[in-house]
């Protein structure tokens, strides 16, 4: 029983150790895009204030609530490569939310410790730390998030990892190849009446 808790623990473990990591350089990541910013403004107004870092995609990225046309790829976080896209409200159509993810296979626990050490370093300790469990109701799906306020925004850092349960449902199990949910890294920014603030694990993973 105690191996199908295993990814779990090493996640709570990253969490622990966070303050043990060097910060990596370029932890003004975030602070840099929150200087260029503007909560509201439209896709195309970012394509032209980010120029030729902007990358304009052919089709939008559905994020639910949200979507992006505009993806800058050359930034880092912790000295971690990330692709930031800047989702843009199917309402209102302004920016609502940025959120950060990992380049290529930079998703695993050490790329997390590296972007929330540099956080840590740049806003201080988390105002909150959000831990969910592999329970059915999160797809046996670990997480940890880190949250940090700052001025009117929430900054948060999320790592999700998988359990050996996430692999329920494949045919010949996790040799036949890929199955179940992959790890995810994210940090989103948004303003606080857009922001998450209580902790509970999801209904369905995302």
């Amino acid at each position: 029983m105690l191996a199908l808790f295993y990814p779990f623990l090493r996640i709570a473990v990253a969490a622990a150790g966070l303050l043990l990591v060097l910060p990596a350089l370029a932890a003004d990541g975030v602070e840099g895009l929150l200087n260029e910013v503007h909560w509201g403004e439209s896709s195309q107004g970012l394509a032209r204030q980010f120029g030729s870092e902007a990358v304009q995609l052919p089709r939008p990225l559905d994020f639910g609530d949200s979507y992006a046309e505009v993806v800058l790829r050359d930034k880092t976080l912790g000295g971690v490569p990330v692709a930031v896209f800047f989702q843009t409200d199917k309402e209102t159509h302004g920016l609502k939310r940025i959120q950060l993810q990992p380049l290529f296979h930079e998703r695993n626990p050490r790329a997390f410790r590296a972007i929330a050490a540099a956080l840590d370093r740049q806003y201080d300790r988390p105002d909150q730390i959000c831990v969910t469990p592999p329970v059915p109701a999160a797809g046996y799906q670990a997480a940890v998030e880190e949250r940090w306020r700052h001025d009117d925004e929430m900054i948060s850092a999320i790592f999700r990892d998988t359990t050996l349960e996430a692999f329920e449902g494949c045919l010949y199990g996790p040799a036949s190849g890929w199955c179940g949910l992959h790890g995810q890294i994210l940090v989103r920014i948004a303003p606080l009446t857009h922001a998450v603030t209580g902790c509970a694990p999801p209904s369905h993973p995302e």
